[in-house]
C-alpha cells in the first residue's frame, strides 16, 4: 500500500531538515514524498535538493496558503493513502507510517488519526501540551473538538470525491474537511494509540484573540455548511479542556 506525505513549505529553512528526515527515516518502504513550497526565498529548497532521494516530489511557485499548497500537494499525489506533515513538525519515530499502514488493513477503515505533542521550540525534550485524539467522536465538533489533523490519514480516492480543502477558510479550513468527511460523509474511522507527530508551538497553535476570533467563526461556518448546529459561545468549552491539558502536562 502505497503512502503519500504532503508538506507545504515556505521559508521553512529552519525546520525542513527534521520533518524531511523524520520522512525518509521511516521503516515503511512504499512512501511518496510531497514537498509543496510557496516559493521560498530562504534556503528552503536548497535543502530540499540536497537530498536527491526518488521518493521525493517537489514543486515551488506562488500559492494561495497554506490550504491552496495542501491541495496542490494532494493532487500530485499517486499513493493510495495521504497525510499531511507541516514544516515545523516530525513524526515522533520510524514506526509511524507503519502503524499507520496497519491501521488501514481492515478495508472498512477509512481514516485514521493519533496524537500529537507540542514542544518548545528552543528545546525540543520539553513537552508543552499533548492532545490525544482519544475520546473524539463526530458529535463532538459542535464543541470546537476534532481529532489531531497531522495525524489525519485517508484515502486519496475521499479527496477526489468529496473535495479538497477550502481555501476561502484563513485559519479552519482543516477543521470544515474534517467535519465534511467524518460528520457529513461518515467514513469508518480508527484512533490509533500513539504519540505521532512533534509539534513546535509558535505557529497555528499560539493565537492571538483576533486569530482565536476568525478560528471560531469559521469553526461555526464549517459546522453549518455541514448540518452541525453550533454557536460560537458554545465553542469556549474547549479552551477549559486545553486548560486541563496544560495542567495534566
Amino acid at each position: 500500500m502505497k503512502v503519500s506525505i504532503v508538506t507545504t513549505s515556505f521559508n521553512s529553512a529552519s525546520t525542513i531538515k527534521d520533518t524531511i528526515d523524520s520522512v525518509l527515516s521511516q521503516d515503511y518502504d512504499n512512501i511518496e514524498y510531497i514537498i509543496a513550497d510557496g516559493g521560498s526565498k530562504d534556503g528552503t529548497l536548497d535543502i530540499v535538493k540536497s537530498y536527491n532521494d526518488p521518493r521525493i516530489k517537489w514543486i515551488s511557485e506562488p500559492d494561495k496558503g497554506i490550504y491552496d499548497g495542501m491541495n496542490k500537494g494532494i493532487k500530485m499525489a499517486s499513493g493510495e493513502l495521504v497525510g499531511i506533515l507541516n514544516s515545523d513538525d516530525y513524526y515522533k519515530n520510524e514506526f509511524i507510517i507503519s502503524a499507520v499502514v496497519n491501521g488501514f488493513q481492515d478495508n472498512k477503515t477509512e481514516a485514521v488519526f493519533g496524537d500529537v505533542r507540542f514542544v518548545n521550540p528552543d528545546n525540543l525534550t520539553k513537552t508543552v501540551r499533548y492532545y490525544s485524539s482519544k475520546n473524539f467522536k463526530p458529535s463532538k465538533f459542535r464543541f470546537g473538538f476534532m481529532p489531531a489533523h497531522p495525524t489525519f490519514f485517508t484515502r486519496k480516492k475521499w479527496f477526489d470525491k468529496l473535495g479538497y480543502y477550502q481555501i476561502d477558510y484563513k485559519i479552519a479550513a482543516d477543521y470544515e474537511l474534517l467535519i465534511r468527511f467524518l460528520y457529513k460523509h461518515k467514513l469508518a474511522y480508527k484512533y490509533l494509540p500513539l504519540d505521532m507527530i512533534i509539534m513546535r508551538t509558535g505557529g497555528a497553535s499560539t493565537r492571538s484573540i483576533k486569530s482565536n476570533y476568525i478560528l471560531n467563526k469559521e469553526i461555526v461556518r464549517g459546522c453549518r455548511e455541514n448540518g452541525i448546529t453550533t454557536y460560537m459561545w458554545l465553542l469556549t468549552f474547549k479552551y477549559f479542556v486545553k486548560v486541563f491539558e496544560l495542567l495534566k502536562k
